[in-house]
């Protein structure tokens, strides 16, 4: 799902996706990126002793220098996601940055991904 998750905002916007935390301690960050976390990938159910399918959730998390860009990216990468399938709800919420100049806000996403 991740490979999904990437293509899709990649190709939206052309901005780089990377797993949280995963900048070397020297990278510069760029001026506009996503990251995203794997929260879990539980069984979205059985029927007779079969898991029938997996959901799959990610925080996805948007920085920018530009603070007008990062209140307005969550809605349009929602979306962007939905589009492509996944299920993203509300309107988002401010995640910290460890960088001065960038500030942060993320959405819940999920899949389902059939058995």
């Amino acid at each position: 799902m991740e490979d999904l998750l990437i293509e899709t905002l990649k190709t939206a916007f052309g901005y780089p996706v990377k797993r949280q935390g995963s900048f070397l301690p020297n990278e510069k960050y760029p001026d506009h990126f996503f990251t995203f976390w794997n929260d879990s990938a539980d069984s979205a159910g059985f029927f007779n002793n079969d898991e029938n399918g997996i959901v799959w959730a990610y925080s996805l998390n948007f920085y920018s220098i530009d603070p007008a860009k990062v209140s307005a990216m969550p809605l349009e990468a929602k979306a962007a996601l939905k589009a492509a399938g996944f299920i993203v709800g509300g309107a988002g919420y401010d995640v910290a940055s460890d960088e001065a100049t960038h500030t942060g806000r993320g959405l819940p996403v999920l899949y389902r991904q059939p058995a």
